[in-house]
């Protein structure tokens, strides 16, 4: 039943759709050795303070904003391959044109979600990056070491949402585009 209705044609599944989805891609494959070195740094923790009885005050808020970052990171990577969350017992069994349409909804609420959240989301950086006043500082953790990985993580996020804003823009177009030709999705 499910050939009948979409025939098997080459698959575009992790395929990146345009420019911006292939360096998001290239990059995060990247950036996910990161994971490596934060299990690396994690267990060197461990080593440190159960064998040697000498815990570090570094490693466990490096691993937290690694890993902050590089999940917020995973948002764009997820859309530039299109493994994003969707309802797939509605999206399977429709037609091709029912799944453009159903998409371009989708690229229409990403981009107000994105568009909100980073409007929220530069609230948050310009609190966190200047004082009251207008002088540039960083908000910090608090702890004895006390880096400024706060304000950073609020920066990561926020550009990760000006980038999801950027992409919703371009994989509307496309969609469109793709309905305007009759195009398969």
């Amino acid at each position: 039943m499910q050939d009948e209705i979409h025939p098997q044609t080459p698959d575009k599944v992790n395929q990146p759709r345009n420019g911006l989805d292939r360096i998001i891609f290239k990059l995060g494959n990247i950036l996910s050795l990161l994971f490596i070195f934060t299990v690396a740094i994690s267990f060197y923790e461990v080593l440190m303070r159960y064998v040697f009885n000498a815990p570090t005050m570094w490693v466990h808020e490096t691993a937290s904003f690694l890993g902050g970052c590089l999940f917020v990171y995973g948002g764009i990577y997820a859309l530039s391959i299109d493994k994003h969350v969707r309802v797939v017992l509605i999206y399977d069994i429709v037609s091709d044109r029912t799944r453009r349409w159903l998409n371009v909804f989708h690229h229409v609420m990403g981009l107000t979600f994105s568009g909100l959240l980073s409007w929220a989301a530069y609230q948050m950086v310009q609190d966190s990056w200047f004082t009251p006043f207008g002088d540039f500082r960083l908000e910090t953790s608090g702890s004895a070491w006390d880096p400024a990985f706060p304000a950073l993580v609020k920066g990561m996020i926020f550009m990760t949402l000006c980038i999801m804003f950027v992409q919703f823009s371009l994989h509307l177009i496309q969609e469109l585009n793709g309905l305007r030709k009759r195009d398969d999705v």
